[in-house]
């Protein structure tokens, strides 16, 4: 049952940290594979097959992660017009995803490989990497360890 638009409840699965946004984002959508699912559907991987060659998964775990990304509203799975295979698509909180894919890219360009190291690199329309996302406070100021802090709402 895909939940598009809608949030998911306390009752729905059991948290790591039940009052904890990082937390609870990392129980929905944390694991490696779904996060590179999520990555090839920006990229527009549609179909169970496309999933599997660009990430090599097994099937039982992308079978797994497809299911989990549809109940958990991040991805709608329809069936295509033929009507012989399913298809994938982001959800509007699956599309809410990107800058969080765009964040763990760039975190990715500047620690994860050695100087002169070749990787791809994310680019806009005109061609040009996008620039680094930073946090901006509600002053416009850029925000950072030293100028923010968790508070708990109701």
């Amino acid at each position: 049952m895909a939940r598009t638009g809608t949030a998911i409840s306390a009752e729905d699965l059991t948290w790591t940290d039940p009052t904890c946004p990082v937390a609870r984002t990392l129980d929905l959508v944390g694991d490696r594979w779904s996060l590179l699912i999520v990555r090839d559907a920006m990229d527009g991987a549609r179909a169970f097959t496309d999933f599997q060659q660009r990430t090599g998964i097994a099937r039982n775990i992308l079978t797994d992660r497809l299911r989990r990304l549809v109940e958990r509203g991040v991805l709608d799975r329809r069936t295509a017009p033929s009507g012989r295979r399913q298809l994938y698509t982001l959800t509007p909180a699956g599309r809410d995803l990107f800058t969080v894919i765009v964040a763990l890219r760039q975190w990715g360009e500047r620690h994860a490989f050695a100087p002169g190291e070749t990787h791809s690199v994310l680019v806009d329309d005109h061609g040009q990497p996008l620039p680094r996302l930073q946090p901006i406070g509600s002053a416009g100021t850029l925000a950072d360890l030293d100028t923010t802090r968790v508070r708990k709402v109701r």
